[in-house]
């Protein structure tokens, strides 16, 4: 099926007389025949809910949907965007691990990976994403376990280079984490560009209209866990009678471990009724992307004409740094969010922010409304300069998120903001 049928089919088929919509299965509980059948269940050894922290019938079925959109052998839907990042690297980091990232990244993701997991022992290096793959590979090290990036970022609206860092992360017998969140598998699907790992903030377009926080991994099964570097996978875990994931699991090791080990012990689980709002907005993804990336592009080209306007990020203007990038990994379209620098800096960005009257002031971004952030004093506000200069943002940087308004009366906000300015 094409995605746009994925949308609305994939993960759930409904039998003879069984509900279209998919049901919310509002139970935290399973009920059995046997104690041998239970037994079975704790075993692994066969399929079925055991208890709604590790599966849900609801949850489930968005699970393999969203597998599906992005080509995945299975995924794992989890409380928030950060909890999937956490799950995701914890699921192959030991204290005492290392990994890089692409410096360009969301500020919260930052903070998790320079605060709160160098508090596990986990150290990370941060890398220019346009760095030259000899620069690159001088930060690994023994120890270096995976690389992660963002197909674009937040909020410098960078495209990532996925094959290049594919190739450097594989020369090292180490798995590519993509976070796909602004893009979505609608304008790219990192699998096919050599990604080992999709991450997403379902909290942002999948969800699409600001009501239910959420996240999801999905695994491409296409990594090779017994190169050696990861004795998780090939060596017998004691919390389930010894089995050996990759023997057991086959290419679904990963996003099996992820669910029956992390998600067991750390519970940052997806709930029925969060995963039914999911779906909904997942049902029209494609139609809501394909606008979004419309009307950021006339938003960006609109910016770009205005005399106020120091700078403005969006893949699709000529002679974005991105440019060529976008028109390889995002032919469809580049998201809705752009980011754009007013001339006079933080106090000339402030005084727009504060004129709009359409747009909201959110701490959010990827909605059906159109809403707009300073990310350098919210998200961002726990960055040094040193890191905000890193991750792309100075002082007067303004994350614009187009929403599904006609252009005319965004582009019309816009205007009579500038003009207060």
């Amino acid at each position: 099926m094409h995605l746009e049928t994925q949308c609305l089919h994939a993960g759930y088929e409904p039998g003879n007389g069984d509900p279209r919509a998919l049901p919310i299965y509002q139970s935290t509980t399973y009920k059995y025949d046997s104690t041998e059948h239970v037994g079975q269940l704790f075993d692994l050894s066969v399929p079925g809910h055991m208890y709604s922290r590790i599966s849900n019938p609801t949850v489930s079925a968005v699970e393999d949907k969203i597998a599906a959109l992005e080509g995945g052998v299975g995924a794992l839907c989890t409380s928030s965007g950060q909890a999937a990042t956490l799950i995701a690297l914890l699921n192959i980091l030991c204290s005492g691990d290392h990994f890089i990232s692409t410096s360009t990244i969301y500020g919260g993701t930052i903070n998790l990976f320079a605060v709160t997991m160098k508090r596990m022992g986990i150290d990370v290096t941060f890398v220019d994403p346009n760095a030259s793959e000899e620069e690159i590979q001088k930060e690994f090290r023994p120890n270096t376990k995976a690389v992660f990036g963002e197909t674009i970022a937040n909020p410098a609206i960078v495209v990532l280079d996925i094959e290049k860092f594919a190739r450097i992360a594989h020369a090292n017998d180490v798995p590519l984490f993509i976070d796909n969140t602004f893009a979505t598998p609608f304008l790219c699907r990192p699998f096919e560009f050599g990604a080992d790992i999709v991450i997403h903030s379902t909290t942002k377009y999948m969800d699409g209209h600001a009501v239910q926080v959420g996240g999801a991994i999905v695994d491409s099964g296409r990594f090779d866990w017994t190169c050696g570097k990861f004795p998780m996978f090939t060596e017998p875990d004691d919390s389930y009678h010894g089995l050996i994931y990759t023997k057991d699991f086959g290419n679904a090791a990963f996003i099996t471990k992820a669910r029956v080990q992390l998600m067991r012990d750390l519970g940052s689980c997806m709930t029925a009724n969060a995963a039914f709002l999911l779906n909904l907005g997942l049902e029209t993804l494609p139609l809501r992307i394909a606008k979004h990336s419309e009307n950021a592009n006339a938003v960006a080209h609109y910016l770009a004409s205005c005399p106020k306007i120091a700078t403005v990020n969006y893949p699709t203007l000529e002679g974005d740094p991105s440019f060529d990038l976008a028109k390889h990994y995002l032919p469809k379209g580049c998201s809705g969010v752009i980011a754009f620098t007013m001339k006079g800096g933080r106090e000339a960005a402030i005084r727009f922010i504060d004129s709009l009257k359409l747009a909201s002031l959110v701490v959010h971004v990827a909605d059906i409304r159109t809403c707009v952030l300073h990310p350098a004093s919210s998200t961002h506000r726990q960055l040094t300069d040193e890191q905000l200069v890193a991750a792309g943002i100075n002082p007067g940087l303004i994350r614009l998120s187009c929403g599904l308004e006609h252009i005319d009366d965004i582009l019309e906000d816009i205007r009579q903001a500038l003009e207060q300015v």
